[in-house]
């Protein structure tokens, strides 16, 4: 809170005088902002409105080691309490010091997620957005570099009385004040009932200390069944051994309750159900009731996990630990318990037909580069009733010379997103490949300029064509970085990301496949087609059927099919070949599949069995 001038006139030493300042802040200035005065070591700051009692918080807590699936128990519980009619609010904290996930590496932390406001974010929001059927945004996702800079920015201002600025009380205080602000927005439409939070890492973790610090004092200050605590764990089964042991399990949970926190659940993650002697000795050893200690052992697909939980009651001890019961809304927990449980049966189901798709990808190597587009793929095959077995194919290894061999075995192609020029040559041999032979293809983000690029090579006879961001000193740029168009987007930086309106071309391929002629998608890019060349790349016969709804931005791709009106004598055609600039798995859900991969799926399955009549949703409003 900035002071007035009279509070901060200089004393004779030519430094601030702080004895006015200690006069006029004081008890209250506390009770007002929350603010630490030069007094009093408590910050707390409340947001304007916030009221204690109404939001209640479920704090999950990884032990023993990293990967356990914190994101996946999360987002289920939440599920089941969204399910129950509450209002749901996920948060994950990471304890990096990035301001966003954008700069990381895919082989060491996965995909970068991108929301629709634009915040590049950890893949465990894709996990909650697929599983909640939730849209999130920034308020969704924290990491130690936002917090550390937020409070700098502030100790600049003066916004801390003259205090020195500490881990504890400052940025554990800046902590609880974005967890309750999240609370108070909610799901963007109503104040949330329940914030599910997610500590990344593990307790122990250095960076992550301030949190589990901050979640210890959230829960001294709102109260009595405010906080539920979930220590999630690791139950080992040594080959050698032949059984279960829980000594791992007991000392990571001893870490959680030596940090001042209490677990009222565990969860016990497992490769085999745990033994109910395994359960009995961490509940012995955690002070954790028996009835609260869980089995969370492997299930064959993270969307069974919801109802397996259900079944044990874990939804039922979280609203008594909370005291939310009476909140319970029983029609809507059955109507959303049958929806889902709809696509659960027809997952599980066994399936009368199957295909192979092939993923060209930069980082094939690590699945979780690709975790969305895996995901995308699970629930269409799901919908469209098959088996789909995913060919991961490293694209730096594909050239013109073996394509034929890598991509013999697939029904179909993804050449999914990337930065950098690696690789890029095999996913422009991969589309090739895909538009000569037939093969159905669907590229994404890279995956549609390296189509634009081969195009332009193979059918328009541009040889040199290229994009800057391989040969900035190319003589024939088709896909470029654009200075006026960023400045009419207001992109800010080098990056187009987030939520984009797509324009699409009535009675085009898109049209068919999204039901509309107005979409809305994700980006994560900063090159485009260069406008130079667009009048070049149609008359060869390639398709813009997606577009800026203003400006001269190309956004969907595709070659119109045999028999179609569009389709020129001479010019090339295609059963399925399409591709967006943009990222649409990021929007597929399992109840609502993603339309471009719908169309991909029911055009391999079409034509692997070409007597089948594959029925496609026409949209994603229909589509579930």
């Amino acid at each position: 809170m900035p002071q007035s001038e009279n509070q901060r006139r200089p004393s004779s030493s030519g430094g601030v005088d702080w004895t006015e300042v200690e006069r006029t802040a004081g008890a209250d200035l506390l009770a007002a902002t929350g603010h630490a005065s030069a007094t009093t070591e408590v910050y707390s700051p409340l947001p304007d409105g916030y009221r204690k009692g109404r939001h209640r918080y479920v704090v999950v807590l990884g032990t023993v080691m990293s990967g356990l699936g914190k994101g996946i128990f999360a987002s289920s519980t939440a599920k089941l309490l969204k399910d129950k009619g509450l209002v749901v609010a996920p948060m994950k904290l990471e304890g990096y010091l990035n301001i966003d996930a954008g700069t990381l590496n895919p082989f060491r932390h996965g995909e970068v997620f991108v929301l629709d406001d634009g915040t590049e974010c950890d893949m465990d929001l894709g996990t909650y957005e697929r599983m909640l059927d939730q849209d999130l945004s920034r308020r969704n996702f924290m990491t130690a570099g936002q917090i550390y800079s937020d409070i700098l920015e502030r100790e600049r201002h003066g916004e801390y009385l003259g205090r020195d600025v500490q881990m504890i009380p400052h940025v554990t205080g800046e902590v609880k004040r974005k967890v309750r602000e999240l609370a108070m927005y909610g799901d963007g439409r109503q104040p949330a009932d329940v914030v599910f939070v997610e500590v990344g890492g593990t307790v122990g973790d250095y960076e992550n200390g301030f949190y589990i610090e901050a979640m210890r004092e959230l829960a001294f200050e709102e109260g009595p069944d405010a906080v539920c605590f979930v220590a999630l764990t690791y139950v080992i089964e040594p080959h050698a051994l032949g059984e279960q042991k829980s000594k791992a399990a007991q000392l990571g949970v001893k870490r959680v309750m030596e940090a001042g926190i209490q677990p009222h659940i565990v969860s016990c993650r497992a490769t085999r159900p745990c033994s109910p002697t395994v359960l009995e000795k961490i509940a012995m050893f955690t002070n954790v009731p028996l009835k609260r200690v869980f089995s969370m052992h492997d299930r064959s697909s993270v969307y069974s996990i919801p109802e397996s939980m259900r079944r044990e009651g874990l939804d039922r001890e979280i609203l008594s630990v909370l005291n939310l019961h009476d909140r319970v809304d029983h029609a809507h927990e059955d109507r959303a318990r049958e929806r889902w449980m709809k696509y659960v049966t027809k997952m599980e189901s066994p399936k009368a037909r199957d295909v192979r798709i092939g993923l060209t990808g930069k980082y094939a190597s690590v699945r979780d580069a690709y975790a969305s587009i895996a995901k995308c793929i699970e629930h269409c095959a799901t919908h469209l009733e098959c088996d789909v077995t995913l060919d991961w194919l490293e694209s730096s290894d594909i050239t013109d010379q073996n394509v034929e061999d890598r991509l013999g075995s697939c029904d179909a192609i993804v050449v999914p997103g990337g930065f950098g020029s690696r690789g890029v040559e095999g996913k422009i041999a991969c589309v090739k490949h895909c538009r000569t032979t037939g093969l159905p293809y669907l590229g994404i983000c890279l995956g549609f300029q390296a189509a634009v690029i081969e195009f332009a090579r193979n059918v328009v006879g541009l040889t040199d064509a290229n994009s800057t961001e391989f040969d900035p000193r190319g003589s024939q740029p088709v896909i470029s970085e654009l200075p006026d168009q960023k400045k009419i987007e207001q992109l800010g930086g080098t990056m187009r990301l987030g939520g984009q309106d797509v324009a699409i071309a009535p009675g085009s391929l898109a049209h068919q496949v999204f039901g509309s002629t107005s979409v809305r998608e994700r980006f994560r890019h900063r090159y485009e087609v260069d406008p130079l060349y667009i009048e070049r790349l149609e008359a060869g016969g390639l398709l813009f059927s997606g577009r800026h709804p203003v400006h001269p931005i190309m956004q969907i791709l595709e070659l119109p099919r045999p028999g179609d009106e569009r389709a020129e004598a001479g010019k090339p055609t295609h059963p399925y070949f399409i591709a967006g600039q943009f990222h649409p798995e990021l929007l597929g859900r399992p109840t609502c599949p993603e339309p471009m991969f719908m169309g991909l799926v029911s055009a391999a399955l079409q034509r692997k069995y070409p007597e089948a009549k594959i029925q496609v949703p026409a949209s994603r409003l229909s589509a579930g």
